[in-house]
């Protein structure tokens, strides 16, 4: 048994998340978690939402709310939407606790006594329409390496070049549009140059990430400068340094926070669990056969998880290019073990964007076709290695034919004809060639399905797990037990051998569609939690407001990755249909509500 740190990126708290969203962060790393928790393996699975920064008081300002209130208000929805889409964190928290807040400043404190943030002197951005610091990803502009026209003031998406606002050619702010003005203003910069041999050796030893993210991550290396980790903003964490905590317009960046958030919120889940110490068995153990690190982002966000944040925890731990303690609260920490980044899931050909109003909000998904529909859209078509297109269409066939015909009309038809001959469970006879052929195919899927899974290849995965589903309904295709009426002993037979392969595809299917693998469960007999689902939580902290979390209780969850044999005798009930097909014209039209730019 190993431990498994699934670290997942905190989806931004200035307005829902939409289904591009939760196809790069969410999906994913729930089907993991839960592969791992079914293999025997102890998963801490944390996030949150992030909550500081200029976006927020954006947001903010235009509905007339305070950051807090619009920070709590969006909190609220995010961590709706994930508890329908039955992501399965450990603890899902926010930033602006103030555990986070000591983390953090620890974290930075250690930095700082080794020698990796230094002060410097930077042309910051202000808008000349209101006087406010323009963050660096609300100032777009030309990149002065490629000539990508769309270029951000932190970096290039096109090339992946770090940039700073000054260096693009034509700033403008995303705001208003307008030209920022750039003043000196000072600073607290990491000092990546000074990191950069230490993280190229590090990198070197990731033999078996993606391709892609490695291949990026190096390119990176070369081209690393010093990177701003403060702003001139009053919404943030305070800079724990005299003559800078006391400015009331200096705050350590959202950037820099955000990422430390994967362990301030590790911290936080030990203090709820009443073992404040347990955190560090994730974290401090320094073996990867004990302790691994998974980190789940959309392909956006590779640089802080392969770069950026492992800088930082090199530069706490001292082991950057010049050495130092390791920081004295937390001792040596471990780095990601593996980054494993979405592609971008695009939408009818061009790309989500709330602004432009062509964006489908999990929130109204949900309500609409319930969670199990989305998850099995992510994992069969979703972007795990290259962007890819979401249309109704799409969907609607995926639904139909894949989810109702296939898996539900196995499921529903196997139990229909048992419960209509035997209302149980039926005893086995003498079994065929066929029967064995397809028990044997089942007790493969295993191990096929499990290697996929253990490596991230959910698109795989599902598939091998759907061909056992296309399997088994071929061969009652094949036998016809509903023609043996005279051969009771054959029909039991085949019957029960359907509805053990039933049971496996079931658990095999248990990490992608959780919420249909307990109903399946329940029509073969089963009793009690098979997948558990997250519970929303309202916690409190001494000195700080109420706010809701996600937490649940997967040690007492029965699905564990092997098969169960099904006993015969156990009463069975006629079953309902799985998943409901729906309306072919939905694919030509989308809904009513859908949030599509014409």
């Amino acid at each position: 048994m190993a431990r498994i740190l699934t670290a997942v990126a905190w989806p931004y708290a200035n307005g829902p998340r939409h289904i591009g969203h939760v196809s790069g962060f969410g999906v994913p790393s729930d089907v993991f978690s839960r592969f791992m928790r079914m293999s025997g393996h102890d998963v801490l699975m944390v996030s949150g939402t992030d909550e500081h920064g200029t976006p927020i008081g954006v947001q903010a300002e235009r509905e007339g709310l305070t950051n807090r209130e619009a920070a709590d208000k969006y909190n609220r929805v995010i961590v709706e939407d994930l508890q329908g889409l039955g992501l399965s964190y450990d603890l899902f928290t926010r930033t602006t606790t103030l555990n986070h807040y000591a983390v953090v400043q620890n974290l930075f404190l250690a930095l700082h006594r080794n020698g990796y943030v230094v002060p410097r002197v930077q042309m910051g951005a202000i808008s000349p329409s209101t006087g406010r610091t323009l963050p660096d990803r609300y100032i777009e502009g030309t990149c002065p390496i490629c000539g990508y026209g769309s270029a951000r003031g932190d970096q290039c998406d096109n090339c992946g070049n770090q940039l700073d606002p000054i260096d693009l050619i034509d700033p403008r702010s995303r705001i208003n549009g307008e030209t920022p003005e750039f003043v000196e203003t000072e600073h607290f910069f990491l000092d990546l140059p000074s990191l950069a041999g230490s993280l190229s050796a590090w990198l070197q030893t990731r033999t078996d990430w993606r391709p892609n993210v490695l291949k990026f991550s190096e390119n990176l290396i070369a081209e690393l400068k010093p990177r701003a980790i403060t702003r001139d903003i009053d919404w943030g964490v305070p800079i724990p340094l005299e003559g800078w905590s006391e400015q009331p317009m200096k705050r350590l960046y959202v950037w820099f926070d955000a990422v430390i958030g994967y362990l301030s919120a590790s911290i936080e889940w030990a203090k709820r669990s009443g073992d404040p110490e347990a955190w560090r068995k994730w974290w401090t153990v320094g073996d990867e056969s004990q302790a691994r690190g998974y980190y789940f982002m959309g392909k956006d966000n590779i640089v802080f998880h392969s770069v950026i944040w492992p800088g930082i925890l090199l530069g706490h731990n001292g082991q950057g290019d010049h050495g130092g303690e390791p920081g004295e609260e937390y001792g040596v920490l471990d780095l990601p073990s593996e980054v494993v980044s979405s592609e971008y899931l695009t939408m009818s050909g061009a790309k989500f964007s709330t602004s432009r109003n062509q964006v489908i909000y999990v929130g109204d998904f949900l309500r609409e076709f319930g969670p199990d529909a989305l998850r099995y859209f992510i994992a069969v078509a979703g972007p795990e290695t290259t962007d890819s297109d979401f249309t109704w269409d799409e969907f609607v066939r995926r639904t139909n034919f894949e989810l109702a015909n296939e898996w539900g009309n196995l499921v529903n038809r196997s139990i229909s004809l048992a419960w209509k001959n035997n209302g149980a469970i039926p005893t086995p006879n003498a079994l065929q060639d066929v029967d064995r052929a397809l028990l044997e195919t089942a007790a493969r899927s295993y191990e096929v399905v499990g290697e996929l899974l253990g490596r991230n290849r959910f698109k795989a995965a599902i598939s091998e797990a759907m061909r056992l589903v296309q399997s088994a309904n071929r061969y009652l295709s094949e036998t016809e037990p509903w023609k043996l009426k005279d051969d009771p002993a054959r029909r039991d037979t085949v019957l029960h051998t359907a509805l053990q392969v039933v049971s496996d595809a079931n658990t095999l299917l248990t990490p992608f569609l959780p919420h249909a693998a307990q109903k399946v469960f329940e029509a073969l007999g089963g009793e009690g939690v098979w997948a558990a689902q997250p519970q929303i939580r309202t916690v409190s902290e001494e000195g700080g407001p109420d706010y809701p979390v996600l937490m649940g209780d997967y040690a007492n969850e029965q699905a564990v990755w092997a098969s169960r044999p099904i006993v015969p005798g156990t009463p069975l009930v006629k079953p309902t249909p799985l998943f409901t097909k729906l309306d072919e014209e939905l694919g030509r039209t989308g809904p009513s509500w859908a949030r599509i730019d014409a």
